[in-house]
């Protein structure tokens, strides 16, 4: 932060769904960061060259009411705030206009958080977007900076309690996968396989769905975020779970591909090795110093002959092409990595040059409309000083692995 600057936070809200009912509370990921606080009605003021050390870090929570607490469970109070948060100064929220009046007052430079990600736009204007809108319109002879490129930055790096949480995450995952295989048959719905994963979650402590599941049987599986989950599972199809619990808000992000029956066709082994053999090889490349870029470059010159040898197309379609529409992109639509952490989609910059500490999940595939078939295989990969880390590297991929499970 600049000198003589002051950084505010403010935790989510609520939000409404029907009548009188609210959606599960979900901490907003900046403020749960820093905060470790996961409730509403909080909020954070960072001032760290305040010359009063008290007033460089103060955290409000909500006032206590009897009647809430009646109602609605127990609330934190500030002994608990403070426990969670290692935030020595712990007021009361309805304190919070003034203190932020005096410390504003007092600095140059004001920094403000908005969620920002590229690749998502939301028309529900958020507390945060309000929030940002009342403190400039309130002072607006002040300076203001954003806070989201230094909070982005930070959380990229995984310290050893992150990565803990989040190899827990895909433990938990893994074990829904496993138990999806070992439950799947033809005649199921692919709404009952997702029941069965949502059991394993939430029997082991999960929060629920890092995202929106995907378990999409044989055509569905080349819609790229099919989300009705509502059809019968055939003999003979495919079936593609993309799929991921949240633990203590951190995220995990898992792709499997399996026979509904248990046996692959002999076209269905192919393309899955296919797609098998190029996560091997791109794999490798989740080292320091190599970029999301280079991945996605790699791969989808790894899956174009991949997709030759397939039959889907010849050398010469390729030769031929119009550069500007590659024939592998009929068949291979979707960038190989994303940042996982407290988001299961972390801010992402595919330039940026990968350092210990980063996790980031590989997942390659291929989707063939024409023949229903839709493969991904995806795993979550930590970024260490020495060779990647697999952090599903003990569940099954390989197809006599996957095949001895049924």
């Amino acid at each position: 932060m600049a000198k003589s600057s002051v950084a505010v936070f403010t935790a989510n809200e609520e939000m409404p769904r029907n009548g009188d009912q609210c959606y599960p509370f979900r901490q907003n990921s900046d403020f749960f960061y820093l905060t470790g606080i996961d409730r509403e009605g909080a909020f954070l003021i960072l001032f760290p060259d305040h010359p009063n050390p008290a007033m460089r870090e103060i955290l409000f929570v909500e006032p206590y009411s009897e009647t809430k607490a009646i109602w609605r469970g127990e609330m934190l109070d500030a002994k608990q705030a403070k426990e969670l948060s290692g935030c020595e100064n712990v007021m009361y929220a309805d304190s919070f206009n003034d203190i932020l009046k005096e410390l504003i007052l007092n600095a140059e430079t004001v920094y403000l958080n908005l969620y920002e990600y590229s690749r998502f736009e939301t028309k529900v204007v958020t507390i945060q977007e309000r929030f940002v809108k009342e403190i400039m319109e309130r002072y607006p002879l002040h300076k203001f900076e954003r806070s989201a490129p230094i909070l982005n930055a930070l959380r990229k790096i995984k310290s050893e309690e992150e990565i803990a949480v989040i190899r827990h995450a895909c433990d938990i995952t893994g074990k829904a996968f496993l138990h999806c295989v070992r439950t799947v048959r033809p005649g199921r719905h692919e709404y009952e396989m997702q029941a069965e994963m949502e059991y394993v979650f939430k029997m082991n402590n999960a929060s629920g769905h890092a995202f929106h599941p995907i378990v999409a049987g044989g055509g569905n599986a080349c819609c790229l975020h099919y989300s009705k989950n509502d059809s019968v599972l055939n003999d003979n199809d495919l079936l593609l779970f993309d799929m991921g619990c949240e633990y203590n808000n951190y995220a995990s992000d898992l792709s499997r591909t399996i026979p509904v029956n248990g046996r692959f066709t002999p076209r269905q082994r192919e393309c899955y090795e296919a797609v098998l053999r190029v996560k091997k090889e791109i794999t490798k490349l989740y080292k320091v110093g190599h970029t999301i870029d280079e991945i996605n470059r790699t791969t989808y010159a790894l899956m174009e002959k991949e997709m030759i040898r397939l039959g889907l197309f010849t050398q010469q379609d390729v030769d031929n092409q119009d550069p500007d529409k590659p024939l592998y992109r009929r068949y291979l639509m979707h960038g190989m990595a994303h940042h996982i952490g407290l988001d299961c989609h972390d801010n992402l910059d595919k330039y940026e040059p990968f350092k210990a500490g980063m996790v980031l999940s590989c997942e390659p595939g291929i989707y063939i409309r024409e023949e229903g078939i839709g493969i991904r295989l995806e795993d979550d990969i930590l970024i260490t000083d020495d060779e990647p880390v697999n952090l599903f590297g003990d569940l099954p991929i390989e197809i006599d692995e996957l095949t001895r499970l049924y």
